[in-house]
């Protein structure tokens, strides 16, 4: 079997950390206009690591912008096997997390899916509607593939439950900071900090916030406790506006700001 605990996407995040650096991964909605040169973008800028969606029809947990982002993906007729077909063809230096609903993992097979995900040279899945407790088929699939799995955990996830879910979770764990779907909001949750912090305590693992993570400032908050942040609403919303090129300006300007703590 792959061991994947040590897998490319940890690895990196491990080594940034080490580093003194916090930890930066956009999201990028796969198949919309302009999605592979805003990664390219991102990296350049500083991103240590990028999160594709693949479109969904049903997105139980994105907000406004990223439902747009995919509904216009869907009319544009992309698909997942065209978002990995893609990538497979994408070299932008950094490690490729994709996101993606259950359901095309069920539909495709577990064994095929993180098969084709290797292929496409993707690092990571998350899969944010597999809870633990039913993650085990998809995560000894992906283990086998070297797909390392990267499992949430939410403000109301129990204190007892944190310690398994962050030892079956590989490249980082995933703390989502509120409850709600993705969006931009005026400021920062409480619960983003706490979480970070209970999840921090159980963990070595590399810590990223994300859902509710609106700005280079509320990143740099996040990112006190956490190991870093993701960011997906207003990134995607920059590119759905202005294109690529404010992708890239924007993940600068939380750059800089996450690069002003010191470790």
């Amino acid at each position: 079997m792959t061991i994947v605990a040590d897998g490319l996407l940890e690895r990196t995040l491990r080594a940034q950390r080490a580093a003194g650096r916090k930890l930066l991964v956009p999201y990028v909605t796969g198949g919309l206009d302009g999605w592979r040169e805003a990664i390219e973008a991102a990296a350049v800028a500083g991103a240590d690591a990028v999160e594709v969606g693949i479109p969904f029809s049903d997105p139980v947990m994105d907000g406004p912008a990223i439902q747009e982002a995919s509904q216009r993906a869907l009319e544009a007729g992309t698909t997942p096997a065209a978002i990995l077909e893609e990538l497979a063809q994408l070299d932008a230096g950094i490690p490729v997390a994709v996101m993606t609903y259950y359901n095309p993992v069920f539909r495709a097979g577990h064994d095929r899916f993180a098969g084709d995900l290797r292929q496409a040279g993707v690092s990571a899945a998350i899969v944010p509607d597999l809870p633990l407790e039913e993650a085990g088929p998809w995560c000894e699939a992906a283990d086998r593939a070297g797909i390392e799995t990267v499992l949430l955990a939410a403000p109301t996830t129990p204190d007892e439950r944190l310690p398994r879910l962050c030892e079956r979770s590989r490249g980082f764990v995933y703390s989502v900071g509120l409850l709600g779907v993705t969006g931009e909001r005026s400021s920062l949750a409480a619960t983003a900090v706490d979480l970070a912090r209970r999840l921090k305590a159980v963990t070595d693992r590399p810590v990223l916030v994300g859902v509710g993570v609106s700005n280079a400032e509320q990143a740099r908050e996040a990112s006190t406790v956490a190991d870093g942040v993701i960011q997906g609403a207003s990134v995607v919303r920059r590119l759905m506006d202005d294109g690529p090129e404010a992708v890239g300006a924007y993940v600068a300007e939380v750059r800089a700001a996450l690069d002003e703590l010191e470790r």
